[in-house]
């Protein structure tokens, strides 16, 4: 599943699914709003872009990495402390290549995928600069 939603993830169930004939290991990265002075994190994407390039990282990692299956939700929307923003389940023969292909993933997704971040404060809010090459968006 490659996903943009708004709604959560259920993380247990993309797990269950990644096992498959063949799978020795599933590494899980699941990025949370974080408690820094914050009170919430809005996020938005340039959906027509984000989805097709988020595609094109996992079937670049199944093949680099030789994963078996290969899970990616970002959330966007308003997201409270604790809830889960960016969600990669991935499954391989071996732990080696899961982490690997994992962490290929999600540095991947923050060089070059084009989803902003804007943490709300009690003073009023500030985007998050990105680590993205794009020269368009909010997040700018």
């Amino acid at each position: 599943m490659i996903a943009i939603q708004t709604g959560d993830v259920d993380i247990g169930k993309l797990v269950n699914e990644a096992k498959q004939r063949g799978t020795g290991a599933i590494v899980v990265f699941d990025g949370i709003v974080r408690d820094d002075d914050i009170r919430e994190m809005e996020l938005e994407a340039y959906e027509e872009v984000a989805l097709p390039e988020l595609e094109k990282i996992a079937t670049g990692a199944k093949k680099a990495y030789n994963l078996l299956s290969v899970d990616i939700i970002h959330r966007i929307g308003r997201l409270a402390i604790g809830e889960n923003i960016l969600i990669i389940v991935v499954s391989a023969g071996h732990r080696k290549q899961a982490y690997e292909g994992s962490r290929y993933i999600i540095e991947t997704i923050k060089a070059g995928v084009p989803i902003w971040k804007k943490e709300l404060t009690k003073d009023g809010g500030r985007w998050v600069p990105g680590e993205h090459q794009h020269g368009c968006g909010a997040g700018k």
